[in-house]
C-alpha cells in the first residue's frame, strides 16, 4: 500500500487548508482511512477517519465542527478540509489505513506539514 499526502503549507490561524491522501496499492472495501497529526515534542494522536465502504466518519473533539474528512472511491483519495485553523493545530499529518478489525493502522504516508501561525 501506498499512500502520498499533500496539500500541507504554512497558513494564519483562521484560515482554511485542505490535504489530501492518495492511496494505491490494494482494494480499500473493508478497510478504514484516517488522519492522524504529530506536533513537535508531542505524540502522535488521532484526527480523523472514515469507512471506505459506508462513509462513515469520526473525529476528535479538537477538531469537530472545524474538520471534514471524505473520501472518493473513484479516485481513491481521502481529503482532509481543514477550516478555522488555529495555531494548536500546527503539526506534521498522517495519512494511514487499517483494515476493519484492526484497532491500529496497518500502513502509513510519509505526512505532510501543517504550519498555522497567530
Amino acid at each position: 500500500v501506498q499512500l502520498q499526502a499533500s496539500g500541507g503549507g504554512l497558513v494564519q490561524a483562521g484560515d482554511s487548508l485542505r490535504l489530501s491522501c492518495a492511496a494505491s496499492g490494494r482494494t480499500f472495501t473493508n478497510h478504514v482511512m484516517g488522519w492522524f497529526r504529530q506536533a513537535p515534542g508531542k505524540e502522535r494522536e488521532f484526527v480523523a477517519d472514515i469507512t471506505w465502504n459506508l462513509g462513515s466518519t469520526n473525529y476528535a473533539d479538537s477538531v469537530k465542527g472545524r474538520f471534514t474528512i471524505s473520501r472518493d472511491k473513484a479516485n481513491n483519495t481521502v481529503d482532509l478540509q481543514m477550516n478555522t485553523l488555529e495555531p494548536e493545530d500546527t503539526a506534521r499529518y498522517y495519512c494511514a489505513v487499517r483494515r476493519s478489525m484492526s484497532r491500529q493502522p496497518n500502513w502509513w504516508g510519509q505526512g505532510t506539514q501543517v504550519t498555522v501561525s497567530s
